[in-house]
C-alpha cells in the first residue's frame, strides 16, 4: 500500500500533477484511487467527468473522489456534535444556524478529510491512494492538526471524565449547563483512536511520502523551501520534486526572451537547493492538462521508466545520538534567527518561524534537560545533560 500526497503553492499544477501521477500508475495494472481534500475541487475538471464523494471509476484501474467535508464531519462528529450543541444553547445561543456554524471548529474539516483517507488505507481496497492537497498553507494545517489536537485529548479527557462522574450533577445544578454523557466520552475516545492509527500511518514513510510541485520562478521556489522545511519539522517524508510549466526553448523566442535568463537561474536554484531529491521536469504543454488520454501521456513524460508508486527518496530526519546525548534534527533552509527552542519537562517545543511542533524528549533521554543547541548546515544538534 503506498499513499503519495501533491502539496505545493496554489497554481502550480497539484492537481495535473497528481492525476498523471495516478493514470501512470493505473497503466502499470495497480489499482489507484485518487482523492481530493481542496475545498475547491477540480478532479472531476480534469477528468472530464462528474466526481463526488464517492469512488468514481475512470477506467479499469482507476478510481476517483472528492471528499465532502460537511458529509465527513457528520458522520464523524456523532454525540460530541449534539452535546456542544446543547451547551450553546442552554447558555443563551438560541439554535438554528448559528449555533450550527459555532460547531465547524478550525481544522476540523482537514481532520475529517485526514480520517477519509485513514478509512479507505485501512479497508485495502487499493494498491495506491493519491492525495491532491489544498495549496501550502491549508496542507500543513491538514497534516500538522491530528498530532495538536490527539495530544491536548490524552491530557484533558480522563481528568474530566473523573471530574463529571464525581461532580456533574452538582456542577451541572450550580451551572445551568448540561454535563456529558458517558457516550460523549466514548466517541471522543474512538476519535482519539483513529488520530492515533492516522498518525502511526503517516509517520510510516514506507507508505507515505509527499511529493512538493513548484515552478521555476522565485516567489514559488521560496514557498516550496518553506514547504519543505516544515513538512522536516512534522518527520514528513518528501520523495519528490515535480517542477512545472517549464517554458521549451522553441517559445523562448521573441516577446519571452527575456524569461530564458530568469527560469535557467531557477532551475539552477533548484537543483542546488534539492541536490539530495529526486526532481522531475514537465514542460508547459501545447494545450491543456485534461482528459485521461492528455492525463497520460504528461505522466509518461514526467516519470519515463521510473515507478511513480515507489518510494522514491528517504532521508533520516531526527535521529537520537545515546552516545553524546543529543537528538539531530533535518531542517533545510531553515533560518537561524527564526528557530526557537524550549523544553516542557519531558516536552520538547521547535518552532520554525510561524511554524511549532510540540513532540516527547527521545524516550533515552527521559528526565534529562536541555544543555545546548546548535544549527550548522540544516541540522539542529540538541544535547542533553
Amino acid at each position: 500500500m503506498r499513499v503519495i500526497i501533491y502539496t505545493g503553492k496554489g497554481g502550480v499544477g497539484k492537481t495535473s500533477m497528481a492525476c498523471a501521477s495516478a493514470c501512470k500508475i493505473a497503466e502499470s495494472g495497480k489499482k489507484v484511487l485518487v482523492m481530493s481534500t481542496d475545498p475547491a475541487h477540480s478532479l472531476g475538471d480534469s477528468f472530464g467527468v462528474k466526481i463526488g464523494r464517492e469512488e468514481t471509476k475512470l477506467s479499469d484501474n482507476l478510481y476517483a473522489m472528492e471528499i465532502d467535508t460537511v458529509y465527513e464531519s457528520e458522520k464523524s462528529w456523532g454525540s460530541i456534535k449534539d452535546y456542544i450543541k446543547n451547551l450553546l444553547t442552554a447558555k443563551g445561543s438560541g439554535g438554528g444556524i448559528e449555533v450550527e456554524e459555532l460547531l465547524v471548529f478550525p481544522g476540523l474539516e482537514e481532520l475529517f478529510s485526514m480520517f477519509k483517507i485513514l478509512e479507505v488505507v485501512e479497508s485495502g481496497e487499493f494498491d495506491t491512494v493519491i492525495v491532491d492537497c489544498a495549496p501550502t498553507g491549508e496542507t500543513l494545517a491538514l497534516l500538522k492538526y491530528p498530532e495538536r489536537l490527539s495530544g491536548l485529548i490524552r491530557k484533558v479527557l480522563p481528568m474530566e471524565r473523573t471530574l463529571v462522574k464525581t461532580g456533574g450533577k452538582l456542577i451541572e445544578g450550580i451551572m445551568k449547563v448540561p454535563m456529558p454523557e458517558d457516550n460523549v466520552f466514548d466517541d471522543i475516545e474512538y476519535l482519539m483512536d483513529k488520530m492515533e492509527r492516522l498518525q502511526k500511518l503517516m509517520l510510516d514513510k514506507s507508505v507515505v511520502s509527499l511529493r512538493v510541485v513548484t515552478t521555476p520562478e522565485k516567489i514559488v521556489i521560496s514557498e516550496a523551501k518553506r514547504n519543505f522545511t516544515c513538512l522536516c519539522l512534522y518527520h514528513y517524508n518528501v520523495d519528490a520534486v515535480i517542477v512545472n510549466h517549464i517554458y521549451p526553448e522553441r517559445a523562448m523566442e521573441g516577446y519571452f526572451s527575456k524569461w530564458q535568463k530568469l527560469q535557467e537561474d531557477a532551475l539552477n536554484e533548484i537543483k542546488e537547493s534539492f541536490s539530495e531529491v529526486p526532481r522531475f521536469y514537465v514542460e508547459l504543454q501545447d494545450g491543456e492538462i485534461r482528459t485521461m488520454e492528455v492525463l497520460k501521456d504528461v505522466g509518461d513524460k514526467i516519470f519515463g521508466d521510473f515507478d511513480p508508486s515507489a518510494v522514491l527518496f528517504e532521508k533520516e530526519i531526527y535521529s537520537v545520538d545515546t552516545e553524546n546525548s543529543a537528538l539531530r534534527i533535518y531542517l533545510p533552509f531553515a533560518d537561524k534567527e527564526e528557530l526557537r527552542l524550549e523544553q516542557d519537562k519531558n516536552e520538547l517545543i521547535l518552532g520554525v518561524k510561524n511554524e511549532s511542533r510540540k513532540f516527547p524528549v527521545p524516550r533515552e533521554f527521559a528526565g534529562l534537560d536541555i544543555a545546548s543547541a546548535k544549527f550548522a548546515d540544516g541540522y539542529l544538534n540538541i544535547k542533553f545533560m
